[in-house]
């Protein structure tokens, strides 16, 4: 048994993805959410060292001017897009923050050297608090996937799911996959959020995080045919219980808001995920700032789903 440490410490909602260039690209949520950073490597190991570089700062007013959570870094039709969540302030609203999407490109071929536009808002067509915006492409089409709330439907945010028709506008009408509806994804908080997507074996997979930002984090799935119409929730499957939860034993609390990247031999994939390692938090969650970058081997069984394990545990 070989017991995880923190790759990176204080990121959380950490992103990698590993470029044709063969480098690896990091991103998070820095602790004090006030910008977009950089990071790559060669390896996976090395992106632990490697330097930072704020490639965008908030502005200081405006309604995107404090609380930059969860970047995603992708490569999407030959340019570099960063899709970020970002708040007027830090006042609360109806008990939510008022978070709303935006993106920035960069078409050079360094990211961290390169230069950034900001290319506005991505309007779902729905007003209302929304995060953790994730892309994806299948059979030349790009999807994009996201929390949003409802403002029918009880709790924080829900999933959802629509077409592309171009990295920084969507194309069809958003379809609802999933709700916080288990007593796993309603703890603290009614939550579904953090989408992360994987194509393995014929599936889709999609990995989400559910309940309060402190020690009850848990990890959901879903899963759907490859071959089958992705923006139809009959299509998916989900999960009754959670996938990934807080390892007590190993005091690894509130595993959550993960993606997924590759070996260096592109051989395992990787599970990349935040969680604390205590849970003695004064106040607020969110402005406790250590929730680490932890990375583990994702195993599969015989029937091509993904096993993953514990937290605290890389084998």
């Amino acid at each position: 048994m070989t017991l995880l440490t923190p790759l990176i410490e204080q990121r959380a909602d950490p992103f990698i993805y590993k470029h044709s260039d063969g480098y690896y690209y990091f991103t998070a949520s820095v602790p004090a959410y006030d910008g977009i950073e950089l990071r790559r490597a060669k390896t996976i190991a090395g992106l632990k060292d490697a330097e930072t570089v704020m490639v965008w700062h908030k502005p200081d007013t405006g309604p995107y001017s404090d609380l930059i959570w969860a970047p995603e870094i992708h490569f999407n039709q030959g340019a570099w897009y960063v899709y970020f969540a970002a708040a007027p302030s830090r006042e609360i609203k109806d008990a939510l923050f008022q978070h709303r999407m935006y993106v920035i490109r960069c078409e050079d071929a360094n990211p961290l050297t390169g230069t950034w536009e900001f290319l506005g808002q991505l309007d779902t067509g729905i007003d209302t608090f929304c995060l953790d915006a994730t892309t994806f492409s299948h059979q030349g089409q790009l999807y994009y996937l996201w929390a949003q709330k409802a403002n029918d439907i009880p709790g924080n945010s829900n999933l959802y799911i629509a077409k592309m028709d171009k990295p920084w506008a969507i194309a069809s009408e958003p379809v609802l996959l999933t709700v916080p509806e288990f007593e796993w994804e309603c703890r603290g908080f009614m939550v579904n959020e953090g989408p992360a997507v994987l194509n393995r074996n014929g599936k889709f997979f999609i990995t989400y995080s559910a309940s309060a930002t402190d020690e009850n984090y848990a990890m959901g799935l879903l899963w759907a045919d490859e071959n089958s119409n992705l923006l139809d929730p009959a299509s998916w499957t989900k999960s009754q219980t959670p996938v990934l939860g807080s390892a007590i034993e190993h005091n690894i609390f509130g595993p959550g808001h993960n993606s997924f990247t590759v070996s260096e031999d592109g051989q395992t994939d990787l599970l990349v995920y935040h969680a604390r390692t205590y849970t003695e938090i004064e106040g607020d969650p969110l402005w406790d700032p250590n929730r680490h970058t932890f990375v583990k081997p994702l195993r599969w069984d015989e029937n091509g789903m993904p096993v993953f394990g514990s937290a605290a545990i890389a084998d």
